[in-house]
């Protein structure tokens, strides 16, 4: 894993994860990095609407198989007016063998009608997040309208 990776999740490789061949499907690794960049770009724009907007070439470079852990490491690499760009990295934490890489993802921030929205950041934050803290979680929210 790349020293320059500031954002790391673990999955470990269950049933449900494997392809026809008995490996790790494809489809599920790159959803499961979508969640993450998705993650990663809310706390960095601070806007819980934030979309993926692209996604460069994939190059998968070997697998991993049922019990596997993996690791999926983040690093933004540029901020756009509405934009975050981050590059993806993936190992086997068993096997120690590069899984894929990915140069650019982009994420979006939209307002309330799905339009891009200028964010104002120029750079990583390693607080917590940048989400307004103004907001009343959901389930707060529907408690007190069910009281």
């Amino acid at each position: 894993m790349s020293d320059d990776i500031t954002f790391r999740s673990r999955r470990w490789v269950r049933p449900e994860d494997l392809n026809a061949h008995g490996t790790l499907f494809g489809g599920s690794l790159l959803r499961w990095i979508d969640e993450e960049a998705a993650i990663y770009a809310i706390i960095q724009l601070g806007n819980p609407r934030a979309v993926t907007k692209y996604i460069s070439e994939i190059d998968f470079v070997s697998s991993a198989q049922q019990g596997d852990l993996i690791e999926m490491g983040l690093r933004a690499i540029a901020f756009g007016r509405t934009s975050l760009t981050m590059r993806a990295e993936v190992r086997n934490m068993i096997t120690r063998d590069r899984i894929l890489a990915i140069e650019k993802i982009v994420f979006v921030g939209l307002d309330d009608h799905g339009h891009p929205v200028p964010h104002g950041y120029t750079d990583i934050t390693y607080e917590r997040d940048r989400l307004p803290h103004h907001r009343v979680p959901m389930r707060q929210a529907h408690q007190s309208t069910a009281d």
